[in-house]
């Protein structure tokens, strides 16, 4: 059971990205990769990127991957048990970015930007946490980079065995999914919608982590941790 509720959290991840780098200016909240490079091109005064806002990404991100490893080191034996405290806890912070975004219809300004940014990255720091803690190979829910290079470096005619393909392909077309629908609802101007969308889905998958076996734990075939990288 716990493939589907990750991949939901993937898509996710795309819907708060596409908000967060469309809204709230170029920032990413879940792609911390992004961020650190957005830094840099804020360090030399490029136009558009902001040292604070980038800086608030990572530190909130760090904090919320800090309470995803604590409730790893917890509870990583009782996975059931696991995602949903580490989901619940992410909805509440989800609710909480809606909830500030709507209160001002929409129009994000001024130190709401900084709270949205913090709010945000705090809770994809404890799902990207959760996911690492999780250990199901090739669904991280945040970053693709090695999944995509899995999908080629282990491709049949690269001599590889082609194996895990189709999951590695349904995480890229899930995060995708999420991107292209927050990017549709905000050029449509329905600028909460995306979080909204997020709410709902992540309301869904914290439901869905009753169906979690409570001791479940990853198969020593399947123990290997997700990559925690972009």
């Amino acid at each position: 059971m716990l493939p589907p509720l990750l991949v939901g959290m993937t898509v996710i991840t795309g819907l708060v990205d596409a908000f967060s780098y469309l809204i709230l200016g170029h920032v990413f909240v879940a792609n911390m990769t992004g961020n650190v490079v957005f830094l840099g091109f804020a360090l030399i005064g490029v136009r558009g990127f902001s040292v604070a806002t980038s800086l608030v990404a990572l530190g909130a991100f760090a904090v919320g991957a800090l309470i995803g490893g604590n409730l790893h080191w917890r509870l990583g034996s009782h996975a059931g048990r696991h995602l949903a405290l580490a989901t619940g806890s992410q909805l509440l912070l989800l609710a909480a970015g809606l909830a500030l975004c709507a209160a001002v219809g929409g129009s994000v300004q001024g130190e709401l930007r900084y709270w949205l940014v913090a709010i945000l990255a705090l809770a994809m720091g404890v799902q990207t946490a959760t996911a690492r803690g999780l250990a199901v190979p090739d669904l991280p829910t945040t970053v693709l980079t090695l999944t995509i290079t899995g999908v080629a470096a282990d491709a049949r005619v690269a001599g590889g065995s082609g194996s895990r393909a189709v999951r590695r392909l349904i995480s890229i077309g899930a995060m995708l999914a999420g991107a292209v629908v927050g990017a549709v609802l905000i050029v449509r101007g329905q600028v909460t919608a995306p979080l909204l969308v997020a709410v709902v889905l992540m309301a869904t998958i914290v439901g869905g982590t009753r169906l979690v076996p409570l001791w479940a734990r990853p198969r020593d075939g399947d123990a290997a941790t997700p990559a925690a990288s972009s």
